[in-house]
């Protein structure tokens, strides 16, 4: 069993930059990944970035890439999405979730945070 809880999120503009973080309960057994995921109103959930705390692997929405970036400290149990060159299709609420897979795929994800806001704004 795995909680999980976000922090960082809030109103910035456009441009800007803004540190999500997410804290596990405990270090995961076995090859859990950590995935962060954004829902903007009336859209899908949607996969943003991926790491596995048993490796180094990481993977990103192509829509973030070069401006996002996935780390863990292990030694925290804590994962951090830095989001840089913030626009205003970012805003949503954004949700780390833990699981078995290394995937992009919502549903292939366990365990989930309640999920922080950020805003972006123009």
């Amino acid at each position: 069993q795995v909680q999980l809880v976000e922090s960082g999120g809030g109103l910035v503009q456009a441009g800007g930059s803004l540190r999500l973080s997410c804290v596990a309960s405990r270090r995961t057994f076995g090859s859990l990944a950590m995935g962060w995921f954004r829902q903007a109103p009336g859209k899908e959930r949607e996969h943003v970035a991926t790491i596995q705390w048993s490796g180094s692997s990481t993977s990103y929405a192509d829509s973030v890439k070069g401006r996002f970036t996935i780390s863990r400290d292990n030694a925290k149990n804590t994962v951090y999405l830095q989001m840089n060159s913030l626009k205003p299709e970012d805003t949503a609420v954004y949700y780390c979730a833990a699981g078995r897979s290394f995937s992009p795929r919502p549903d292939t994800y366990g365990y989930w945070g309640q999920g922080t806001q950020v805003t972006v704004s123009s």
